[in-house]
């Protein structure tokens, strides 16, 4: 499962994959899959951040959130960052990272906590994906509805 959420822990897209699938291939369909009303009722599908983690770092996801206008926050890999510095001034220089806004990706992780508070969902019950996406979308509704 590859998962975006916003600030709240909210979820916004949800990509469901076999469990051994890698997070960057997909980085494309959770993106795309985000949809959320802002205050006016206009649909935003560009989030101002994207916070992620090692796993995201590649010139392709870097390149796609660069050419949407869309700041990232992501951590460099240990080996792009030998690989950077073994080709000396050749090497460019290395991509923007806030550590303090970095601080903020755990929201991702508390939300999937949050989901996983469902038995259901976390010792995955359902045979099909297609049963265990609709069982996905009731906690992620719920954790949408106002709890006041």
């Amino acid at each position: 499962m590859h998962l975006a959420c916003d600030e709240r822990g909210r979820p916004l897209s949800i990509v469901l994959t076999p469990g051994q699938a890698g997070d960057a291939p997909r980085f494309d369909e959770v993106m795309a899959g985000i949809r959320c009303r802002t205050r006016s009722g206009r649909i935003r599908t560009r989030p101002d951040r994207v916070l992620a983690d090692k796993a995201y770092d590649s010139r392709a996801i870097r390149g796609h959130l660069r050419r949407r206008g869309i700041t990232a926050t992501i951590p460099q890999a240990a080996d792009r960052v030998r690989n950077r510095l073994a080709k000396g001034s050749r090497g460019g220089r290395p991509p923007a990272f806030d550590p303090n806004a970095h601080r903020g990706r755990n929201t991702v992780e508390r939300c999937i906590n949050r989901l996983k508070q469902w038995r259901s969902l976390a010792t995955r019950y359902d045979k099909t994906a297609h049963s265990y996406l609709a069982a996905l979308t009731i906690p992620s509704l719920m954790i949408w509805l106002p709890t006041e």
